[in-house]
C-alpha cells in the first residue's frame, strides 16, 4: 500500500489523511505514507477552547508541517473556532461556517464571489 502511494503521488495528485485523530489513525502513519494534508477530526475542535485540545491540535499542526503537510480541521462552526484554529497554525477549515456542501459549478460560483440563487 506505501509503495502504491508513492507511484501515485504527482504534482497532480494529493494524499490526504483524513479524520485524524481518532480511531485508525495513528502518529506511526505520519511517517510512513506519503501525505500532503492532514485533516485533524472534528472531536478536537469541538472543545478547542480547553487548553488541552488547542495543545493536541497544535503538536498535530506541528509534526505535519514538519513533515511538509498542510493542515485543514473538521467541524470548525464558530467565528471563535475558526480564530483558535487559525491561531493553532491550521492553514484551512471544512465544515458549514463558510458555506454547505455545493456541486462543482455553484462550488466555483462561490469562490469567484457570484451570487447564489435559491435551489
Amino acid at each position: 500500500m506505501i509503495t502504491s502511494l508513492h507511484r501515485l503521488r504527482s504534482p497532480s495528485v494529493r494524499i490526504t489523511l483524513d479524520d485524524f485523530g481518532i480511531v485508525y489513525s495513528s502518529l506511526s502513519y505520519l511517517r510512513r505514507f506519503p501525505f500532503d494534508k492532514i485533516k485533524i477530526d472534528r472531536s478536537f475542535i469541538r472543545e478547542i477552547s480547553d487548553p488541552d485540545a488547542a495543545e493536541i491540535v497544535r503538536a498535530i499542526v506541528g509534526i505535519a508541517l514538519h513533515l511538509g503537510a498542510s493542515v485543514t480541521v473538521k467541524g470548525v462552526e464558530t467565528g471563535a473556532q475558526r480564530d483558535q484554529v487559525r491561531q493553532e497554525g491550521c492553514t484551512g477549515v471544512q465544515n458549514d461556517l463558510f458555506s454547505r456542501p455545493l456541486a462543482s459549478t455553484r462550488a466555483r460560483k462561490f469562490v469567484n464571489g457570484e451570487r447564489q440563487g435559491r435551489g
